[in-house]
């Protein structure tokens, strides 16, 4: 296989908010659960969600074996899966200074398939990526369900990282207006655990579940 595209990662617009921070990749691509992979097919281009996890300097990313989507992904073609966490939105005194919070990543290059045990191990990492420590408490997948599962792995390799935060900066201007102007912070909470219609009376929410509404 060739390798990836080389990318320029350098922004050409608002370059004052990019980064060079691994850790601050590291830590939105473990916020985030969800990646828009983008990528070109002979059908044109498309971006699909796909729920992902970091492991270590990878995203694991998986789908069923009759996703002709994912069996593109599988064959090496270049691809950018981009990560947004929305923190909020900047009111300013104008509709054209008003804007968001946000941090965001773009991670290029191609993927390869996991097989085996390393697939097995890619997968039990994205179980414990979005409810920590679910692994212990459920059985293993069977030799089926690893047949019906394709586990692809994107290398962390070529990243940009961008990001906005604090307040508008509105010109002198409209300072003396009397418009307002802040922001208003966005959060993201888990409700409460709602148990299946057909769930077993006396079986407790298990420690996974309840870490994730502490």
């Amino acid at each position: 296989m060739d390798e990836a595209t080389t990318r320029t990662l350098t922004p050409t617009r608002l370059a004052d908010r990019a980064g060079a921070d691994r850790a601050a990749v590291d830590g939105l691509l473990d916020e985030v659960l969800v990646a828009h992979v983008g990528f070109t097919s002979a059908e044109g281009p498309l971006v699909l969600p796909i729920g992902f996890a970091r492991d270590g300097d990878r995203l694991i990313l998986h789908g069923s074996t009759g996703s002709r989507w994912l069996r593109v992904l599988a064959s090496g073609v270049d691809v950018c899966a981009t990560v947004t966490a929305l923190d909020g939105i900047k009111v300013a005194r104008s509709a054209f200074e008003s804007g968001m919070r946000y941090r965001s990543a773009c991670v290029f290059g191609r993927c390869t398939v996991l097989t085996g045990a390393d697939a097995e191990r890619g997968l039990e990492a994205f179980t414990d990526r979005v409810l920590p420590g679910r692994t212990t408490e459920i059985r293993r997948s069977t030799p089926r369900e690893l047949a019906a599962t394709l586990v692809l792995a994107l290398p962390i390799t070529q990243w940009s990282y961008k990001s906005s935060d604090g307040f508008p900066e509105d010109p002198p201007e409209d300072l003396a207006g009397e418009a307002w102007a802040g922001a208003v912070p966005l959060r993201t909470a888990h409700g409460r655990p709602v148990p299946s219609p057909d769930l077993r009376d006396g079986i407790p929410v298990p420690a996974s579940v309840l870490g994730l509404t502490r």
